[in-house]
């Protein structure tokens, strides 16, 4: 059982920590249960919200001491710094392999601690300036959804905090059990950490042009050898302006947004079936064994093989 910890302090926002809890701390029916989830506080009892409310925390900083997995979901007001003995919870939690997380401005208390020193993070865009000029040392990407380093992971403004969630599951427990996961929350498909944060505004051609059929379309499709030309004569659109349509509306490329689905669907067949590398590189229109290979180890840092191992024997327990 991975157990995740969630830092909050008044005032909190509620949304944030509703990301963490609804992803790890909800158990499924149907879905076996993989993270016990626990809410604490610098100073225990009632913590103010945004939200109007105050809300009951019992566990003090000794929480994280017990934690996998720390969240920092929100960070505000921004201006007021952790305090010496947060700071050093977090570094303590970090320094003995927790893995430490924000989700929005909770990237200050992570900087403040010195965790991101050297480092690319993000947070919201709308303060992504203050945070610049506050941690110099940290290399700011104002742009993506989330960094993720593995030990230490960053997600921008709210909403992405239940993309870089969902990817911490997917990493955890295999992208099935995460797509499972996603599937009960009604959640859209998986994002990739270095999408945009915010699209262009939309327009009159935009929304009448949405991309959800050519999206149905091609997902239909992963094993056919589907190019760039062929998913803009089906859209009936030139392939520069649908290049165009994808960043306004996807936050990515036609190209990248292809090659995630069919990542996605490879580890889905590594996960439930015991086809050879082969096949499921031609299921997948990754075309062979070595691409599956190369394109495994760019996108996750690791082989088919290995996650197939990792992943496997957890599918159904």
């Amino acid at each position: 059982m991975h157990r995740v910890v969630a830092l909050v302090r008044a005032p909190q926002s509620t949304f944030e920590l509703g990301c963490a809890a609804q992803v790890f701390g909800v158990e499924r029916q149907g879905l076996p249960t993989r993270y016990a989830f626990e809410v604490c506080t610098e100073d225990p009892g009632p913590v103010g919200t945004y939200a109007g409310f105050d809300m009951l925390v019992r566990q003090g900083l000794d929480a994280l001491g017990r934690a996998d997995t720390v969240i920092v979901p929100g960070w505000l007001p921004t201006e007021v710094p952790p305090s010496p003995a947060v700071v050093q919870a977090l570094r303590e939690a970090h320094s003995r392999g927790a893995r430490v997380v924000s989700i929005c401005s909770g990237a200050f208390a992570l900087a403040h601690a010195g965790l991101l020193d050297g480092r690319e993070a993000t947070t919201h865009w709308a303060q992504a300036e203050e945070f610049a000029a506050r941690f110099p040392r940290v290399r700011l990407n104002p742009d993506v959804l989330y960094v993720d380093h593995g030990d230490v992971a960053t997600s921008a403004g709210a909403g992405a905090g239940f993309d870089l969630c969902l990817h911490l599951v997917r990493k955890d427990q295999g992208a099935r059990y995460a797509a499972q996961v996603a599937r009960r929350m009604v959640m859209p498909p998986h994002r990739e950490g270095g999408q945009l944060q915010y699209a262009a505004p939309p327009h009159p051609a935009q929304i009448d042009g949405t991309l959800a059929p050519l999206l149905e379309w091609v997902t239909g499709r992963l094993g056919d050898p589907v190019t760039l030309e062929d998913m803009a004569a089906h859209a009936g659109l030139s392939p520069r302006t649908l290049a165009r349509r994808f960043a306004d509306q996807l936050g990515t490329s036609p190209g990248q947004w292809l090659l995630t689905q069919r990542i996605a669907a490879a580890q889905d067949l590594l996960e439930s079936t015991d086809l050879p590398l082969d096949a499921i590189a031609r299921r997948t229109g990754l075309s062979s064994a070595t691409n599956l290979r190369r394109r495994f180890a760019t996108a996750l840092g690791t082989t088919p093989g290995a996650y197939r191992r990792a992943f496997r024997a957890g599918v159904n327990a």
